[in-house]
């Protein structure tokens, strides 16, 4: 079992184990063994504080353990995963935490093929990480703050590129658009990149101090956008999270459009042009039972696969399909790139509205969700839930009432010290007294 990596790489409060130094330290020396002889990694970060000092402190773990370091500096994390397979590194290596708070912060890790790592491979990692933490001294990790390389400049101006050139002809056709960078990585790409569009650009969130990031804006905070596309009168609004992996939207009229809307004009614009492999697409337990039941309706298959963009993306793999993706925002198009990303998502999206001549929200219209409520309760531990008696009765209890009409999904975050109670239903009295029923039961068990 995994101590260290969640479903998106490790992460923790920064400064605190194993974001503290000397862990850290020890990350940069096993990923480098790990790598082996000649090893070369591309690293990059987004805006918090605490981003120079753990990617400094990485480095120099990297070079004790013989990798040598390039620097791409503040970027998106799937601009990272794009640069390691384009010029050939080992891996690439984002300082993030995403969508969490300011205070924490995290080490996301790609292959040099540009896909996150499986599983066992983090597993040997992790093992490594141990064996560099038992022979390295107290004060290892410690005064390397001037390790980090000079920033490659060139490496935004490719990525940029990139994107473009992966939706030819892109335009907002003279449109009005709102961005909502969240002070995050996005800032440093979103407005260059949709500027050159031929359209009105409206920037917000786009000014990173350290401990802004994700606060009060972006993907967590979807209404925020959708409000200044309505009080600006624009066509559309696009928010991201502090890395920029996923992207959500608005449309003309101001309501939030989410993940799983997103495959749905996505999946509908590939089945039409005959390139949506296997008339399928892979959703996760999270998708709204509304999504798989408009995709029927329009021929399309939905398969699901666990909450993490890694998993749809290994599901996807396995059975073919070229559409996958999550409710969050993170969409993954295979034939494009390697990793969920979130302006590369909105390109597309832009195409998608651009070729059909008519808006998002007419593209999505018959979209019907069933009431779906999350709840997330905050855990000491992370015990099996089929340990936990009243838990288990709580759960079986929501099933049994809920079997022909409704669905019942209760895990643990991968990223957090969370648990997520998912409950979807046709009745939303039903919904609610069965979602607090479980979330009372894990707070009473294991609760904070």
């Amino acid at each position: 079992m995994r101590k260290l990596f969640g479903t998106d790489g490790i992460r923790a409060v920064a400064g605190e184990t194993p974001l503290d130094k000397r862990t850290v330290f020890a990350v940069g020396v096993a990923l480098a063994r790990t790598l082996g002889a000649g090893a070369s990694v591309v690293m990059g970060m987004d805006t918090r504080e605490s981003g120079p000092w753990i990617a400094a402190t990485l480095a120099a773990g990297l070079r004790k353990g013989g990798a040598t370091v390039e620097n791409a500096g503040i970027l998106t994390t799937p601009a990272i995963a794009f640069l390691a397979r384009k010029h050939g590194f080992s891996a690439g290596v984002v300082i993030s935490a995403s969508h969490n708070p300011w205070q924490d912060n995290g080490i996301k890790i790609f292959g040099g093929d540009g896909y996150k790592l499986p599983d066992e491979v983090e597993l040997g990692i992790e093992a490594e990480i141990e064996r560099a933490l038992s022979t390295q001294s107290q004060g290892s990790g410690v005064g390397v703050e001037d390790a980090l390389p000079e920033v490659n400049e060139s490496f935004r101006a490719e990525y940029v590129q990139f994107l473009l050139d992966a939706v030819p002809g892109i335009s907002l056709d003279n449109r009005k658009v709102v961005i909502d960078c969240a002070n995050g990585a996005a800032s440093s790409v979103a407005p260059q990149l949709f500027e050159s569009l031929h359209g009105t650009v409206e920037v917000t969130h786009a000014s990173p101090n350290g401990r802004n990031i994700n606060e009060n804006c972006g993907a967590l905070h979807p209404e925020i956008v959708a409000a200044e596309v309505k009080l600006r009168g624009a066509s559309m609004g696009f928010t991201f999270d502090g890395d920029a992996d996923r992207a959500l939207f608005a449309d003309e009229r101001g309501s939030v459009v989410n993940g799983d809307a997103v495959m749905l004009a996505c999946a509908r614009d590939l089945h039409a042009r005959g390139e949506l492999a296997g008339d399928l697409v892979v959703a996760t337990t999270m998708s709204n039972m509304g999504l798989e039941a408009a995709f029927k309706r329009s021929g399309i298959a939905m398969l699901r696969a666990p909450v993490g963009d890694k998993y749809v993306l290994e599901e996807m793999r396995r059975s073919g399909a070229s559409l996958g993706g999550e409710q969050s925002g993170h969409i993954l198009f295979p034939a494009k790139a390697t990793t969920g990303d979130g302006l590369l998502t909105a390109l597309l999206v832009l195409d998608v509205v651009h070729r059909s001549g008519k808006t998002l929200g007419e593209l999505i219209a018959d979209l019907k969700n069933f009431p779906q409520i999350i709840l997330n309760v905050k855990v000491r531990e992370k015990k099996p839930l089929d340990s936990l008696p009243t838990v288990v009765e709580k759960i079986s209890a929501a099933e049994e009432e809920l079997r022909d009409s409704g669905r019942v999904v209760i895990r643990y975050s991968g990223t957090e010290a969370l648990a997520r109670v998912m409950i979807e239903a046709e009745s939303e009295e039903a919904m609610r007294r069965h979602a607090e029923a479980i979330a009372g039961a894990i707070r009473a068990e294991i609760g904070v």
